[in-house]
């Protein structure tokens, strides 16, 4: 590799490389250490193609996420499978992995700004500005950008947009599907929430069992589904649509029943 080879966005390949080892290795333990990040199906991901891939994911914080997917990708790449121990699997990380991110949030700080170097595609919200909701057209420029990125390697994107759980799945995603045809991988995450900050940059809680569940990528008809049809397929990967939302309450109310009988057993 070249000194100074740049990929399609022109951001240099070797700064790129030192601050993806740099940032690696200061958030190693947030996810094997302070908390216990559980992995499961990292077997996919070795199999993968190097480019035109499109994994999709339930989103939980603006940068812990990312930053997750990031050290599990690389980790299975060098022979771990549903693993994170032993960081040495960063030193020489796939540089081509894109994530989508909102402008306004890549533009908030030094911290960010560098996060954005590492990978970031930054897009204008067509929902939403600066805490107000707004109703704006789709920048050409960003769909072409997460295009040029597949043709590049792979891109993270979180297709409802917000780390609000349970929201609607933006059409957006369904369009860049059917259009570029990547093929798409659902994740699963749970437990960053409760470790994090919403930003995900300040550890929140410690000792939190975090999750990543990777699973197989969707068979997708790209000419004959619609975009609704690919929405709701999105919806039920991501384990996001309002079914799973009752399930859940139903596995809370039966762990408040538990802990009412707990601490009268206590009481008692």
């Amino acid at each position: 590799m070249g000194l100074f080879k740049k990929n399609p966005f022109g951001h240099i390949l070797f700064l790129k490389k030192w601050l993806i080892r740099i940032f690696g290795a200061l958030t190693h333990r947030r996810f094997r250490g302070f908390n216990e990040l559980q992995i499961e199906g990292s077997e996919i991901i070795k199999d993968l193609p190097d480019t035109n891939v499109l994994f999709i994911s339930n989103h939980q914080t603006y940068f812990a996420d990312v930053v997750a997917m990031f050290h599990v990708f690389n980790a299975s790449l060098s022979g771990r499978t549903d693993s994170i121990k032993n960081i040495g699997y960063i030193w020489n990380p796939k540089l081509n992995i894109y994530y989508v991110a909102a402008k306004e949030t890549m533009k908030a700080g030094l911290l960010p700004k560098i996060l954005a170097y590492m990978g970031s595609i930054s897009i204008e919200r067509t929902w939403r500005s600066q805490g107000q909701d707004v109703n704006r057209q789709v920048k050409m420029s960003d769909i072409s950008n997460i295009g040029k990125a597949l043709d590049d390697g792979w891109v993270i994107t979180f297709p409802q947009g917000t780390t609000t759980p349970f929201k609607p799945i933006r059409k957006g995603t369904a369009h860049i599907i059917k259009r570029y045809k990547p093929i798409v991988v659902p994740i699963v995450i749970d437990g960053f929430r409760r470790s994090f900050d919403k930003k995900g940059l300040r550890i929140k809680k410690k000792n939190i069992l975090q999750s990543m569940e990777i699973k197989a990528p969707l068979d997708i008809d790209y000419d004959n589904e619609t975009t609704d049809d690919i929405v709701k397929r999105i919806e039920f990967a991501i384990e996001q649509h309002s079914s799973f939302l009752k399930v859940i309450s139903k596995a809370d109310l039966k762990a408040q029943e538990e802990l009412d009988k707990l601490r009268k057993w206590k009481i008692d």
